[in-house]
């Protein structure tokens, strides 16, 4: 088993963590004091005060000269820098990977994946660096050029959650860094470790290229400190990472002032079973995406909408499968289901599960907290399958935890009226080898969703593409595709090369 002490200081962490840290130096906070403890053992990992509002504004200031001197680097070799940024992090990936998993509960190779998902997105910015391009087009009037180009935005507020602690600030802060912002980072106070790990590894990075100390800045706080930003106008863009009631209130706060923001809210995401399906890959696909991170992940499978000639040996096979699963320690590679991040969260699906006995729905599989030596932290249970129906106030909601509720029918607009019928729109799924079923499902008239996927599951989205959904997830998009374009702002411009001033539209103005 990993000695977890050699691995903090092997991370550059002591026992009790900096508020913030503007990458080269670490502030000590005068905050509250908070401890830190892991939900797969419940040891206590480190302790860390939060920042008060004098600490704020001096990372938000450091923040403020690094950008004025980052923004005039050629993109070119603000890439060069995030490559260094993937190679640090590619020498740290088994420790970073090990801590991950150890704060956050999800398993070892969960963990280690997390950690590939940064170096991935540093190789793509990297890459993007040179092809931030923009448009030209015709003028209307003679010896006239006219063509848009693309402008940092300046500093980038990120507020992220606890279930990928590293991964989307990685998203976020490497396009952002590429575009030539800086970014301030606010973690989640269940997993600040990791936070400041990250902070560690940067530093020497930073320190070679002789780049402004704010250029990377995290700032240790509760839910205070995430108000802060969203109020704040000195942060134009705020990307914010969690639930639908907490995006609720970023985009309004930050919408009052007129600022951007991109909000990756809650899940409910669905996979659809016509009878054409191959059973196999549908059963792999769903239950690593019901259980995986334990059932933490905003692209969980909450539901399994499976036609009624398949329901039955559906179910059969997927209660089959979770007898099999082994939950425990997660930096064992021999299980498969780590722990729920504290708590809240065990109340949460405890409750979640005699809502839906309430409601009239059928326990099949889970139901239970375990306990015992190994399970000393209380935060271990059984992932659950579930018979409801979709209309359920408990099915409506999102319950970041291992429960998955299956549900029939008869047709495929019915699947896909039921898919669509919950409030959420992130990730959706639909397992069959017919081709006009899938065209159907990824058309205008299919999943309303930010990602729909064919025959593979809900969860495990590649960087390549935009990542988000619709509806009360937000519609913001990070990673991949053209999402850089909202780091940044475009200006349009018209350059006259000719000796006189004609004007659009013909029109004449002689005096």
């Amino acid at each position: 088993m990993t000695d977890i002490q050699s691995l903090l200081q092997r991370l550059g962490l002591d026992r009790v963590l900096p508020a913030a840290s503007t990458g080269l130096i670490a502030y000590p906070g005068q905050g509250a004091l908070h401890q830190d403890h892991s939900p797969v053992d419940g040891a206590l990992i480190a302790e860390f005060h939060y920042a008060d509002a004098a600490l704020y504004e001096r990372s938000l200031a450091a923040c403020q000269e690094a950008f004025l001197a980052w923004r005039q680097w050629p993109a070119p070799k603000r890439g060069e820098v995030v490559r260094q940024i993937g190679e640090a992090l590619r020498a740290a990936k088994q420790d970073l990977g090990t801590l991950v998993s150890y704060e956050m509960g999800k398993s070892l190779q969960e963990g280690l994946g997390e950690v590939q998902e940064m170096i991935d997105i540093c190789d793509f910015a990297v890459g993007l660096s040179r092809q931030l391009y923009g448009l030209t087009m015709h003028s209307e009037r003679p010896e006239h050029r006219m063509y848009e180009q693309w402008h940092p935005l300046g500093v980038v507020g990120i507020i992220s959650a606890f279930n990928f602690p590293v991964a989307v600030w990685s998203w976020n802060a490497m396009i952002a860094a590429v575009c030539g912002n800086a970014c301030l980072w606010k973690p989640s106070e269940k997993t600040p470790a990791t936070a400041m790990a990250i902070q560690h590894i940067l530093k020497e990075v930073l320190q070679r290229n002789a780049l402004p100390e704010g250029l990377f800045a995290v700032i240790q706080g509760s839910r205070e400190v995430g108000e802060w930003m969203a109020q704040d106008e000195r942060l134009p863009l705020i990307s914010a990472t969690g639930s639908t009631r907490m995006g609720k209130a970023v985009g309004q706060a930050v919408g009052a002032r007129l600022g951007k923001s991109i909000l990756e809210l809650g899940g409910n995401n669905a996979i659809i079973v016509t009878p054409h399906a191959n059973l196999d890959m549908l059963l792999r696909g769903a239950v690593f995406g019901a259980v995986g991170t334990a059932g933490q992940r905003c692209t969980s499978t909450r539901r399994l909408i499976v036609h009624e000639s398949l329901y039955e040996e559906v179910k059969a096979k997927m209660v089959k499968a979770y007898a099999q699963l082994r939950i425990g320690n997660p930096l064992d590679e021999a299980n498969h289901v780590g722990p729920l991040i504290d708590q809240d969260a065990v109340t949460a699906y405890t409750q979640a599960l005699q809502n839906l006995q309430k409601e009239g729905g059928r326990i099949l599989c889970g139901n239970r907290v375990l306990e015992g030596p190994e399970y000393s932290s209380r935060c271990y249970v059984e992932p659950s399958i579930c018979e409801a129906e979709n209309h359920f106030q408990i099915v409506q909601s999102e319950t970041f935890a291992p429960i998955l509720y299956l549900l029939k029918y008869k047709s495929l607009d019915e699947a896909i009226a039921l898919q669509n019928g919950v409030k959420q729109g992130l990730s959706s799924a639909i397992f069959t080898s017919d081709m006009r079923e899938a065209e159907r499902f990824l058309s205008a008239q299919g999943s309303d969703c930010g990602i729909a996927n064919v025959n593979i599951g809900t969860s495990g989205a590649e960087i390549g593409g935009a990542f988000g959904g619709e509806k009360e997830t937000g519609g913001g998009r990070e990673s991949g595709s053209d999402s850089w374009k909202a780091y940044m702002r475009r200006q349009t411009n018209t350059l006259n090369f000719g000796s006189s001033l004609p004007l659009a539209q013909g029109i004449s103005f002689d005096f």
